[in-house]
């Protein structure tokens, strides 16, 4: 695809799209919105009218109506996976907003939409774009630290959710599971991202400590063991904030350590080598609206695609499947 702008169909309205909107505003020269479908008739219209768009009270109208390019889904996790499908099926370019998906059969069903109809998706990994992560990847892969031992990211705060404002995140049925499956998604695919291998077994610790009114989880510690060595510990909690001294994410290698407070990244090495980067700070979402066109455009491929999706979610499944059965768990591979 080279013709720009590309149209796209906003497929949910609710709260993740006003950050996705500012995206679209933001890059209005590669990429806009043309389309809105949300089930909430007056949420449609409302977006429409912001967007200069046509309204639509059902996705699969959208995708078979609407004159677009690709599709930006902002859906509760549970409908996620149709979403996917009924697009890849039409040929459209995919933005979806995590989890991916909720299950191994949902992942395969998918893979297989993707593939078989040669579609770009990305996975709308917005904290891949801060830039002390970029360069912490820059780092790990010029070999900095050594050979990485371990990655440790955080994720936690203290949210004020309460029965009346919740809505589908209080249900297992709707969210996936927990915290884990939502805010905890995040520091996965970070630790994915920094780990640079593929994940092949997880445990956790799951908690309810404040939230009692959800059905799943308000916090949880995971282990995760990828295929590179490196083993992953991930705290990631809805119920508190973190101690002022806990990082968002390091790395430990065989020549020394980094570490970020999400602001600035600092390396140490046992040579006595030091050095700290300080960052501008980056409105992530927007970034990755305009990642996304770029990759469009020049037909590149996202940093993280349904196969990075696909892991994070197997990472996440594997957690819960080894917090309820005390155990060590396979990740899914698919």
């Amino acid at each position: 695809m080279t013709s720009t702008p590309i149209k796209v169909g906003l497929i949910g309205g609710g709260g993740i799209a006003s950050a996705h909107i500012k995206g679209y505003q933001a890059y209005a020269d590669k990429i806009g919105v043309t389309a809105v479908a949300d089930a909430d008739a007056e949420t449609a219209k409302r977006r429409a009218e912001e967007l200069g768009a046509t309204a639509y009270t059902d996705f699969n109208e959208l995708i078979a109506d609407a004159d677009i390019d690709a599709v930006d889904i902002c859906l509760p996790h549970h409908l996620h996976k149709d979403a996917i499908v009924a697009a890849a099926k039409a040929g459209k370019h995919i933005l979806c907003e995590k989890p991916l998906c909720l299950s191994p059969d949902e992942a395969r069903e998918v893979q297989a939409a993707v593939t078989e109809n040669g579609v770009t998706l990305m996975s709308a990994h917005n904290q891949l774009f801060m830039p002390a992560v970029a360069k912490a990847k820059e780092l790990l892969e010029a070999g900095t630290i050594g050979t990485v031992y371990e990655v440790r990211t955080t994720d936690s705060f203290f949210n004020n959710f309460d029965p009346a404002n919740m809505g589908w995140r209080a249900s297992a049925k709707t969210s996936g599971g927990g915290e884990l499956i939502d805010t905890g998604y995040h520091p996965s695919y970070l630790m994915l991202h920094l780990a640079g291998g593929s994940p092949v077994e997880a445990t956790a610790l799951l908690s309810t400590h404040r939230l009692r009114f959800m059905e799943g989880e308000d916090s949880a510690q995971v282990l995760i063991r990828f295929d590179n060595g490196v083993v992953g510990h991930l705290v990631t909690s809805w119920a508190y904030t973190p101690a002022t001294v806990t990082e968002r994410f390091s790395a430990v290698g065989e020549l020394g350590s980094l570490h970020s407070d999400g602001t600035s990244l600092t390396y140490n090495l046992r040579s006595g080598e030091s050095e700290t980067f300080d960052f501008e700070p980056v409105d992530t979402i927007p970034a990755e609206i305009g990642h996304f066109a770029d990759c469009l455009i020049n037909n590149t491929r996202p940093l993280h695609t349904e196969k990075e999706g696909i892991e994070v979610l197997g990472m996440i499944l594997a957690a819960y499947e080894g917090a309820k059965n005390k155990s060590i768990a396979p990740v899914l591979q698919v």
